[in-house]
């Protein structure tokens, strides 16, 4: 497993054609959360959601759950 280090802001990032140089996630990773945080940006804005802590909070909850239940599976397949 590798740790995720959270993007410096775009003014910081630093890239070598491969990788960012500050945060040192591949820039494929960064565009994929980045299309991922947009996608999730427009249905709020599209449903106009007024609760927009309550939506990212649910957000976060939901995914951490899902990314601890796809490990689990996952070290139960390779037992």
């Amino acid at each position: 497993m590798s740790q995720f280090k959270p993007c410096q802001g775009k003014m910081a990032c630093r890239d070598d054609g491969k990788d960012c140089r500050t945060c040192g996630r591949s820039l494929q990773e960064i565009v994929q959360l980045r299309d991922l945080i947009a996608q999730l940006t427009a249905l709020a804005i599209d449903y106009d959601y007024e609760n927009i802590n309550e939506y990212s909070t649910y957000i976060a909850q939901k995914l951490e759950k899902s990314i601890v239940y796809h490990q689990q599976q996952a070290k139960e397949i390779k037992s």
